[in-house]
């Protein structure tokens, strides 16, 4: 077990303000591997007060040189990929391969593409006898996850170093080791003393802290709709800017004509993939009734085939939470065709690939993320009813369509009350905005609709 000291503040590792430590657990074995400062308001305090004296120098240096820091930033974090891929594996418990590809890849495109979008941007423009200026928003609190630890600050924290602003991130307990290699880069990139700023911390203290103080202008955070909606209250109370990435209960929309052989197999892999710990995982099948029974015997199959392909899930506390919703599916009238609540190691936090059919949509499964690796396989009767469905939940994040001819499946989805759709297995884009309609969220993530999250307009007249 490795003790970590300090936060990194003002370009330096500074000792905690206070003695206590959090212990982070690998979920695979229950073991504790490392401690790591448990955050003050003092240590908020510190890293807040940095970020303010450091923002005039970074929002007035060159959006060229701003890019530079930042293509230094995508190098460190490409050179160090090994190592960010087994801390994530020892943290999260994520599967070796999927930690390499998605939780150590995708940071480094994203970082990639805000030095592009750095260079290129037209942070000035004019607009009739107005000269509009594009100008960072300030001080940036960001409050991140533990399902895509690495990703999500750098969604957060590249698109405000690309924009000119300072930022204070106070990662997950559960996963804060990882966050540190980021620092660690940012430092080595040559990004200025101040500009960024990590305090590792409990939520109810740090995180409270930092979405309290008065000197952070703008709040970004990624998590539960619960914490969501008091982060938006915290701010509203002072009148500062929010960006929620929030929950969500995706459908995935099978409709006739569908391959559905591939629909149901990229359908379970998707809820499948990262245990099931995913915001925006496809967690709703929605199947024709002609051909339901057809992709129940599919999907009960295609999960089988991931029991021991899977991770443990992040930890106790989580196992117990998914093992509670389907058992709270059976008892409601699901119908377990795969896995179940039952223990599948005798150590780790595993929770079985598990399918539930016969799923109404007014079941508590249908209705509350479960976060977990668990799939509900609804039926319906016509494309009106398929809507009806897919819209009726109070969340909005993502979903999926499928159909024979690719215009049907785009017609759907310009229907479905949602911010992000795929079409018959549409890649992942980094580019393209990511953000939910409803109580999935407010603002997006990704891209220059990213970027822009982390400006404001000012407007000159002449």
């Amino acid at each position: 077990m490795k003790a970590y000291d300090g936060m990194y503040i003002d370009g330096a590792w500074r000792p905690a303000a206070g003695p206590d430590v959090i212990e982070v657990v690998d979920p695979a074995d229950e073991q504790v591997i490392a401690t790591v400062p448990a955050g003050t308001v003092e240590d908020v305090d510190a890293a807040v007060r940095a970020a303010r004296a450091a923002l005039p120098v970074w929002a007035a240096t060159p959006p060229a040189e701003r890019a530079a820091r930042l293509t230094a930033l995508r190098d460190q974090l490409h050179a160090r990929r090994d190592e960010i891929a087994a801390t994530v594996t020892a943290e999260l418990g994520a599967p070796e391969q999927l930690a390499r590809t998605v939780h150590a890849g995708v940071p480094v495109a994203v970082a990639g593409s805000y030095a592009e979008l750095a260079a290129t941007y037209s942070f000035e423009e004019r607009i009739g006898n107005s000269t509009v200026f594009h100008e960072p928003v300030g001080v940036v609190g960001a409050i991140t996850p533990w399902n895509y630890p690495l990703h999500q600050i750098v969604a957060k924290a590249a698109p405000a170093l690309a924009a000119g602003c300072a930022i204070v991130v106070k990662p997950a307990e559960n996963t804060p080791l990882v966050a540190r290699i980021l620092a660690e880069c940012v430092h080595e990139a040559g990004v200025p003393a101040g500009v960024f700023n990590l305090v590792t911390g409990l939520g109810p203290v740090a995180g409270q802290a930092l979405a309290e103080h008065p000197d952070v202008d703008l709040l970004s955070f990624t998590g539960s709709t619960a914490v969501g909606r008091r982060i938006g209250a915290i701010a509203a109370g002072m009148v500062k800017r929010v960006a929620l990435e929030l929950g969500g209960k995706s459908a995935n929309v099978i409709l006739p004509g569908a391959d559905l052989a591939r629909a149901v197999n990229v359908g379970v892999a998707n809820v499948m993939s990262n245990s099931g710990q995913t915001c925006s995982a496809w967690t709703r099948m929605l199947v024709h009734r002609d051909r339901y029974d057809e992709a129940v015997e599919l999907a009960a199959a295609a999960a089988a085939k991931y029991g021991d392909r899977i991770g443990p899930l992040v930890s106790a506390r989580q196992r117990d939470r998914v093992r509670g919703y389907i058992e709270k599916g059976v008892a409601e009238g699901a119908r377990l065709v795969a896995g179940g609540p039952e223990a599948p190691r005798p150590q780790g936090w595993y929770v079985s690939p598990t399918v539930l059919a016969d799923v109404t949509p007014d079941m508590t499964v249908a209705q509350e993320e479960i976060f977990g690796p668990v799939l509900c396989v609804l039926r319906y009767e016509d494309e009106e009813d398929a809507l009806r469905i897919a819209n009726g939940t109070v969340y909005g994040l993502a979903g999926a369509v499928w159909a024979g001819d690719e215009s049907e499946a785009v017609a759907f989805a310009r229907r479905m009350d949602t911010g992000q759709v795929d079409i018959n297995g549409g890649r992942f884009n980094p580019l393209a905005p990511f953000g939910g309609y409803k109580q999935s969220g407010v603002g997006r993530e990704l891209g220059v609709h990213g970027l822009t999250e982390y400006l404001q307009t000012k407007s000159l007249q002449f």
